[in-house]
């Protein structure tokens, strides 16, 4: 009964980010259409991926006929800082969390579904996660279909704007742990900070690999200066 509280309690939680998820993968199911990518071929995408940025990057050198040495090596600079995500996640991890329930939890560590875990004030067990996951890959895949299903009908500006939603829905994820600690506060103004200087002053650094330096660093800088006492874990 406690398994099913916890999975019900993670589906609800999980609501508004697969409510982010439909509008974003409205927006790549169309993409994926007009490259001449079938509607059940994007679905598919989708259901067994749930990154964003390597579908996109993805259904582009498909597009191009590009080789599976070119798609592995996008997908693995762009989807690394999930290796980053899980580690940092694995401390905050119930004692319930055995090696086969890692393995199938990390199908679903997303940016979202990473701060929503590492914020809970419990240690997150198979069961939340699990549920959150269900509703995040649902919204995700349905998302898709209903886009791909649209094919050109809405125009690029309003897919545009729809995007915007999962950066809102980040956002609400963040400032509330922000606004209760200035440790949180601190390291997130200096993740935002880096992610500026690489954007204008190392324009050649990748978008992926972007994301892994700032989010090293801002680890880095919250142990170094807000280090958790081994008390305060117990």
């Amino acid at each position: 009964m406690k398994t099913r509280s916890e999975f019900l309690s993670g589906m609800a939680a999980g609501i508004p980010i697969g409510l982010g998820y439909l509008s974003v993968s409205f927006g790549f199911g169309i993409a994926a259409v007009r490259l001449g990518i079938s509607v059940f071929s994007a679905v598919i995408i989708s259901f067994t991926n749930l990154t964003s940025a390597g579908q996109a990057q993805g259904i582009e050198i498909i597009a191009a006929n590009g080789t599976l040495i070119e798609m592995a090596l996008v997908q693995l600079v762009i989807n690394m800082r999930y290796a980053l995500m899980a580690i940092s996640l694995s401390q905050n991890l119930d004692a319930k969390f055995t090696l086969r329930h890692r393995l199938i939890a990390a199908y679903g560590i997303t940016d979202e579904i990473f701060a929503l875990c590492s914020t809970r004030k419990t240690p997150v067990t198979p069961g939340y996660m699990y549920g959150i996951i269900v509703v995040a890959t649902f919204g995700w895949t349905f998302g898709t279909l209903l886009g791909a299903a649209a094919g050109e009908i809405l125009p690029a500006e309003l897919i545009s704007a729809m995007g915007l939603m999962l950066y809102g829905m980040f956002i609400a994820i963040i400032v509330p742990p922000a606004a209760e600690k200035r440790s949180i506060l601190l390291v997130v103004v200096f993740a935002s900070g880096l992610s500026v200087m690489c954007k204008y002053l190392l324009p050649f650094i990748s978008g992926g690999f972007t994301v892994i330096i700032c989010g090293a660093a801002a680890s880095l800088f919250g142990a170094l200066l807000f280090p958790i006492k081994e008390e305060a874990k117990a």
